[in-house]
């Protein structure tokens, strides 16, 4: 069995596994409403790391972030929130580490929408200081999974919301026993399609999460793990037979 977890190498195995190649979940500490953990956003995105990692050679996952920029979403607990700067910094840093010990193929997959801005800024200067590496992001995968899949999927809005349709979904998938859907609460408010008004997420809804997450199925999340997982897994592919450069 391939182990792909890199805090369960050695110097010895690390060696021997001759990898090349690894992925960073990065996610948040937040609440999702009454009915999914406050680690949801890891939860999802280094499980999807994971399932993308066993399927292929030379590579590992790195131990996940639990904490990204959550400042916005302060109004409910549990919430803990790194800053902007500080997120920036430690991305840079871990990416810096990992190019150190010649690791020069890395892909993000990020589980939260805070940490979209920090991460643009830390991969484009890491890029700059080490043109060679060869670096790409999941920034949204809830967007993904809704274009992957046909439209028919999704009963409301997409299956879009924190905490909602498509995420409440993915965690029924994923870690049933962390989820009560007997709690789920959410709200749609209107969003102008192309000028983003910026938010706290207190403006959007009256609970923890929005969206419509009682419409949140294990079926739909298992869909969502996988084409998520299939595209990421065929793209890693691509990627080294391209040199992790565009065609």
């Amino acid at each position: 069995m391939i182990n792909y977890k890199l805090e369960e190498h050695n110097e010895y195995s690390i060696r021997d596994a001759k990898v090349d190649k690894a992925i960073l979940a990065i996610g948040s500490t937040e609440s999702h409403g009454g009915h999914l953990p406050f680690g949801c956003d890891t939860f999802i995105s280094y499980k999807l790391a994971c399932e993308v990692a066993s399927q292929l050679d030379n590579t590992v996952v790195v131990p996940p972030l639990w904490f990204g920029m959550s400042q916005h979403y302060s109004h409910k607990p549990m919430n803990v929130t790194l800053s902007n700067d500080t997120l920036i910094r430690v991305l840079k840093d871990i990416l810096g580490s990992l190019v150190h010990w010649g690791i020069n193929k890395i892909l993000i997959i990020n589980g939260h929408d805070g940490n979209i801005a920090p991460i643009e800024i830390a991969t484009r200067d890491i890029k700059l200081e080490y043109p060679d590496l060869g670096l790409a992001v999941l920034d949204a995968w809830w967007a993904t999974a809704g274009n992957l899949l046909p439209e028919d999927t999704f009963e409301v809005w997409n299956g879009m919301g924190h905490g909602g349709e498509g995420e409440t979904s993915l965690a029924l998938a994923m870690f049933p026993e962390l989820c009560h859907i007997d709690q789920a609460k959410g709200m749609i408010k209107e969003m102008d399609p192309h000028v983003k008004l910026v938010w706290n997420y207190q403006e959007l809804t009256d609970y923890g999460s929005n969206g419509e997450p009682t419409k949140g199925t294990v079926e739909k999340g298992n869909k969502m793990k996988k084409v998520l997982v299939d595209y990421l897994v065929e793209f890693i592919k691509l990627m080294d037979k391209q040199g992790w450069r565009y065609k």
